[in-house]
């Protein structure tokens, strides 16, 4: 069983900060992208971020210069440091990836999501 657990979402202030964690536990032969979308009430879920195995990088235009992508391939892990947020962050943050659990086996895994929520 493979599965990827979200932390780090919240309350957070206009101007403010908040870290997104992403861990894929499980059978693991090897991660390809990860990636970070979210889904704001009555709107359909975006992409946000996604990094490649090779640390290739992507955003949505909303977001750059503001949130940053990162991995960490020993621990299995995806980041989402996300600065200078804004009333129209606020949304369910759902962490992705797609993962070999054996040599020719492929999946693609989405967590459970969490909530980021912007307002004073």
């Amino acid at each position: 069983q493979v599965q990827l657990v979200e932390s780090g979402g919240g309350l957070a202030q206009p101007g403010g900060s908040l870290r997104l964690s992403c861990a894929a536990s499980g059978r693991i032969f090897s991660l390809n992208a990860m990636g970070w979308y979210r889904q704001a009430p009555g709107k359909q879920r975006e992409l946000v971020a996604t990094i490649t195995n090779g640390d290739n990088t992507n955003y949505v235009d909303s977001v750059k210069g503001r949130f940053t992508i990162s991995r960490d391939n020993a621990k299995n892990t995806v980041y989402l440091q996300m600065n200078s947020l804004k009333p129209e962050d606020t949304a369910v943050y759902y962490c992705n990836a797609g993962i070999y659990v054996s040599s020719t086996y492929y999946r693609n895994i989405w967590g459970q999501g969490t909530q980021v929520t912007v307002s004073s």
